[in-house]
């Protein structure tokens, strides 16, 4: 990975500042959404953007891009500048620490291409990284646009595509690191057929998390405040099972709801398949790894049920998000120390 041993220390601050930063991005992107602040800057200017409206003239021009919008006009029709500035400013924070990534990955990328820090391989993958950077502002963008038109919100199908990118960017360099920290190469694609059910529960994690962003673009969390029953029932009662197509099935907010309930029901029955059979094993190097990741797949199940019955709680459904990335890095830790 590191021609250069002396650069180790520096390339392992950066992957460091990398990772917060993301999980940074993440957690103030979720509160942008749970605050339904997404929608608040209605242009994509890369670079008169970087600063907010320094002024009441153009603090006015924005506001009155956003009356523009569905949004204003279905559900905001009596908000003030000051309500404004609010939402504002938590989209303009989601898009100013995005950008503030781009220059902390690129600044030191190019000073370590100067000093040829890395190996052909490594400089292949951070150029790919950097490439996909790019891509997420693009889908970023393309999100917002979903809203702008018809819509009072965006498309749950482009949010969950623009979480999960960030997801992948957050795995991409905490393999990097891991990677490093251990002095070994492993590669995260690996089609052997090694350890297939591990790889199997990072997929599942993925495919939570995907219905996770279902669920909130959606705002189906709105509905059926109970547990263990939907309401009364398994089932929820307001969806015709017979009748629905496939297409209909994640856009109807209930059975999004119920899919992403039972999806975490499965995973947890297949961490503890999973703990069972590497201690039958005595794999002794995975037994840290996946007592680590059922920690925190519980406190993830019980948040998102305490967030659900308390209505959407603002905080715990904040911690509800920030505890993914949590339980994603345990995912990929476990994965990275089950390769030889």
């Amino acid at each position: 990975m590191i021609l250069k041993k002396k650069y180790k220390n520096i390339v392992k601050y950066w992957l460091s500042s990398l990772l917060i930063t993301l999980g940074a991005i993440i957690l103030i992107g979720g509160l942008t959404r749970l605050t339904d602040s997404g929608l608040s800057i209605t242009r994509w200017e890369v670079i008169s953007g970087i600063l907010p409206p320094l002024n009441s003239t153009d603090w006015q021009k924005a506001f009155a891009l956003y009356k523009e919008i569905p949004q204003y006009h279905l559900l905001n029709s009596n908000m003030n500048m000051e309500k404004f500035k609010i939402i504002y400013y938590w989209e303009y924070s989601h898009r100013l620490i995005g950008r503030f990534f781009g220059l902390l990955f690129l600044i030191p990328f190019c000073y370590f291409l100067i000093k040829k820090t890395f190996n052909k391989e490594y400089v292949f993958k951070f150029g790919f990284l950097f490439f996909l950077i790019l891509v997420q502002g693009f889908i970023g963008w393309y999100m917002v646009q979903s809203g702008l038109t018809e819509n009072t919100t965006v498309s749950h199908f482009r949010l969950a595509v623009h979480l999960n990118l960030a997801l992948i960017l957050f795995s991409f360099v905490l393999w990097c690191f891991f990677n490093l920290i251990s002095k070994k190469n492993k590669y995260f694609f690996n089609i052997s057929a090694d350890n297939n059910f591990i790889k199997f529960f990072v997929l599942l994690i993925f495919l939570q998390i995907t219905l996770g962003a279902f669920v909130s673009g959606l705002d189906a969390g709105k509905i059926y405040q109970t547990w263990p029953l939907m309401n009364y029932t398994y089932f929820p009662d307001d969806v015709d099972f017979y009748n629905i197509s496939f297409k209909g099935i994640f856009y109807d907010p209930s059975l999004t709801q119920f899919l992403h309930r039972n999806l975490a029901y499965l995973i947890f029955a297949y961490s503890i398949g999973t703990l069972i059979y590497i201690f039958n094993k005595k794999k002794e190097n995975l037994y840290f790894p996946i007592l680590l990741v059922f920690l925190l797949l519980v406190v993830q199940i019980f948040i998102g049920i305490v967030t659900l019955i308390s209505g959407l709680n603002i905080v715990y459904a904040s911690m509800h998000q920030v505890s993914t990335i949590f339980l994603l890095s345990a995912s990929i830790y476990f994965y990275h120390k089950s390769i030889n």
